[in-house]
């Protein structure tokens, strides 16, 4: 027998086992016997629940600060997807996709939704969705379109009444220009994004299409007051109009715009470069001349609009608005809104403004539970769209009430209002029958056990997010 003091026999030696004594090899999985002395053999030293082929385990690594904040939420694709699969096959096949017959409308749609996720939309590829029989077009991502593929865009599709084009920051004054001549009967234009056109070439533009019933433009910062003026001056009957973002916006344009008050029917005039820009009473005054026929206003992120804009703006003027957002106007107070909800129906001197189709009142920190009830007792019965998100003191009944007031709900945002829970969710899938869409990020007491129901989706639940 080994003493337990002396060192352990070289590899290859026999002994005797210190439990069984049967002879067995020394190896270097040998293991000491516990109560020493000697040694175990292999299968006694198993059979003693210690595994002599056992691995030790690697020490741990500790995580910095930084990796413990990183949520892996998703799992890295290996193999390209069915819809990457298709676009990649039509983009190298450009020229044969006629072969595959009529598309349809709705499926070049969805293709261009496809091809805008990751980019995809070249100017090789991009003559798929031109057509010269094309009367309307929509590309969700248009920046790998040099200024001349944009120009042969136009000179392909010249029946064009209505264009959208989104992330079109290489429109410059080239393309511009030769719109103005392939784009005769254009009649509404939508562009997220064109910086590089100057202010002649948008005055040009408006020269050419008298017959202008849509500009709606966002991100354009060579966007002037003289532009605005030749935009009045030569499309008198524009329906639509939206100038968002853009950073010359002050309040000398908004007497230009007045003369538009004769077909005017959506206004949107949000996030000016400056967001103190619009003053409350210039915008008063706009609405004084041109309120009686909007049907769609948005004043986002204009910050000097507060109570009084609602008693002496859009109180006295409006007549027909289905559709009011009001977004990230952080004067706006809960009493103030409350009020104006409570009297607006009772508006002196003319039929009031029918329920609202469509509020966006988000982000608005001072708003909770009494103007969220007021709202809906003015407007619950026509709404399909409700965004309060950000409204963090409405109260649980407040929010339950969205259930009992609209049933015809269709999308709501209540996002980081603190005390919508699962019984919230429960109360609005019952009551709001036609509900499609509930986003309810930042609202931490909605658990992934919250009630769900077929056809509608409930984005946000942290702890589904987390998974």
């Amino acid at each position: 027998m080994w003493k337990s003091d002396m060192p352990k026999p070289p590899a290859g030696d026999i002994v005797d086992c210190a439990k069984c004594k049967k002879q067995f090899t020394v190896t270097k999985y040998t293991l000491a016997a516990n109560p020493p002395p000697g040694w175990l053999c292999h299968p006694c030293s198993k059979a003693s629940g210690v595994d002599p082929f056992k691995k030790p385990a690697a020490p741990r690594k500790r995580k910095t600060p930084g990796e413990k904040r990183v949520v892996v939420n998703f799992e890295e694709r290996r193999l390209p997807s069915l819809v990457s699969m298709c676009i990649q096959l039509i983009s190298e096949h450009i020229d044969d996709v006629e072969a595959l017959g009529d598309i349809g409308r709705i499926n070049m749609d969805e293709i261009a939704k496809a091809i805008s996720k990751n980019r995809s939309l070249t100017p090789q590829n991009a003559p798929l969705f031109y057509d010269v029989t094309n009367t309307d077009l929509t590309l969700y991502d248009v920046t790998n379109l040099t200024p001349p593929s944009l120009c042969a865009l136009a000179s392909l599709n010249p029946n064009l009444v209505n264009l959208r084009l989104d992330l079109c920051g290489r429109i410059n004054d080239s393309v511009i220009d030769e719109w103005c001549t392939s784009l005769p009967n254009l009649t509404r234009i939508e562009l997220l994004g064109p910086f590089l056109v100057k202010a002649p070439a948008w005055q040009a533009f408006f020269k050419a299409h008298r017959g202008l019933e849509g500009f709606l433009i966002t991100q354009s910062p060579r966007f002037d007051i003289e532009c605005a003026r030749a935009l009045v001056e030569n499309c008198p009957n524009l329906s639509e109009l939206r100038l968002k973002e853009i950073g010359q916006f002050s309040d000398d344009f908004l007497p230009l715009l007045k003369p538009l008050a004769k077909c005017l029917t959506s206004l949107e005039l949000s996030y000016p470069g400056d967001r103190e820009a619009l003053s409350e009473a210039a915008l008063i005054e706009l609405l004084r001349a041109m309120g009686a026929g909007l049907t769609h206003l948005d004043l986002s992120g204009n910050i000097n609009i507060g109570d009084g804009f609602l008693f002496k703006g859009i109180k006295p003027h409006t007549r027909k608005l289905s559709s009011l957002t009001l977004a990230d106007t952080p004067a706006l107070t809960d009493a103030g809104v409350a009020e104006f909800f409570d009297t607006w129906a009772a508006a002196s001197g003319h039929a009031p403004n029918p329920p609202l189709v469509v509020i966006n009142m988000s982000r608005n920190h001072l708003l909770k539970g009494d103007a969220l009830i007021t709202l809906l007792k003015h407007s619950g019965e026509a709404l399909t769209l409700l965004n309060i998100n950000g409204w963090r003191e409405a109260s649980e009944d407040a929010l339950r009430a969205i259930a009992e007031y609209a049933p015809q709900m269709r999308k709501l945002d209540i996002g980081f209002c603190r005390e919508v829970n699962d019984y919230t969710i429960k109360a609005l899938l019952e009551g709001c029958v036609q509900l499609e869409e509930a986003k309810v990020w930042g609202c931490q007491r909605v658990t992934i056990t919250c009630p769900r129901k077929r056809g509608v989706s409930i984005e946000g639940i942290e702890a589904q997010s987390l998974a």
